[in-house]
């Protein structure tokens, strides 16, 4: 296929997508058809309008793909693809907070990141994200992991990771590896794409702090849930509201600026806001692992 420019029911897909399709089926080897195709739709941003994902459309594009030899699609399933019906997350399943929360970080030890389990403890981090962070509740599929900041039995905060950017220049730069190379091991970076900290709560340095307890637990936790540990954390920092003052003082390290561009722009016309990048390595061997001269560690599967 090489360099070959794809056109499939009025969106065009360039080689670089045909591949991350491709690294996506290997990545994900378990995921039926609908959830493939649904993840794939959030790494292309391919979406209607209104944000939803057009999985028929994918599903029917998986489908002639394979035809042609270039994936291989797990076993239908019949199972009928149903419209987005994700609900907006009810400020109802936040509980309520009557006083504000001020002090120093040593006031409230121990802090603890609580992972977040089905249910009702989803729909409250859900909520909380939905109304308070400036990027919303949106559906993730594949790899992701959300946790609460808690002291005791207070909530304090929420935190995401999931997948990682596919094509970072300066992060790939940094790391020195091959194309090839971030095909196979892309999922040992994770992202930490939501970071909030309740607008009544203020500690001083309970975010720096959580980002510290993050980079001592993620491998573990990724490990216990995917089988497998990530060696590097990577962020963005929208530099229009925010200054990332809390990953500088838990020691992420700083690479630059994004060019304002989405992730999967093909054609430069997408005009965003300028991210700053900040990456934590998790182990001191992180690019021979993401280089593939190291191994990382992995568990089988029960």
């Amino acid at each position: 296929m090489g360099d070959t420019i794809r056109v499939f029911s009025g969106r065009t897909f360039s080689p670089e997508e045909i591949e991350l399709i491709k690294w996506t089926r290997n990545t994900y080897p378990n995921l039926p058809r609908v959830e493939l195709a649904k993840t794939i739709c959030e790494f292309i941003g391919w979406t209607t309008p209104a944000g939803v994902a057009k999985r028929p459309q994918c599903v029917k594009f998986l489908e002639q793909l394979e035809s042609e030899g270039v994936i291989q699609l797990p076993p239908k399933r019949n199972i009928k693809i149903k419209a987005n019906t994700t609900k907006t997350p009810n400020l109802e399943d936040i509980a309520p907070t009557s006083r504000e929360i001020h002090g120093e970080v040593r006031d409230f030890e121990p802090i603890q990141l609580s992972i977040v389990q089905p249910g009702k403890d989803m729909n409250r981090w859900r909520a909380y994200i939905d109304h308070y962070h400036m990027l919303k509740y949106k559906s993730l599929f594949g790899s992701r992991l959300q946790y609460f900041i808690k002291s005791g039995d207070t909530e304090l905060g929420c935190l995401q990771f999931s997948a990682s950017s596919w094509a970072l220049s300066k992060r790939d730069k940094w790391i020195g590896w091959t194309i090839d190379d971030r095909k196979a091991r892309l999922n040992l970076i994770v992202n930490n794409s939501r970071f909030l900290i309740f607008p009544w709560v203020h500690i001083r340095n309970l975010a720096s702090k959580s980002l510290s307890l993050a980079a001592k637990q993620i491998q573990d936790d990724w490990l216990w849930k995917y089988c497998y540990a990530p060696v590097l954390m990577e962020t963005f920092v929208d530099i229009a509201h925010f200054k990332g003052t809390c990953y500088k003082a838990a020691n992420w390290v700083y690479l630059g600026e994004t060019k304002g561009r989405g992730r999967m722009d093909r054609h430069t016309q997408r005009a965003l806001s300028k991210k700053a990048i900040f990456m934590y390595p998790l182990q001191r061997d992180f690019k021979a692992c993401l280089k593939g001269d190291k191994p990382y560690k992995v568990v089988d599967p029960e």
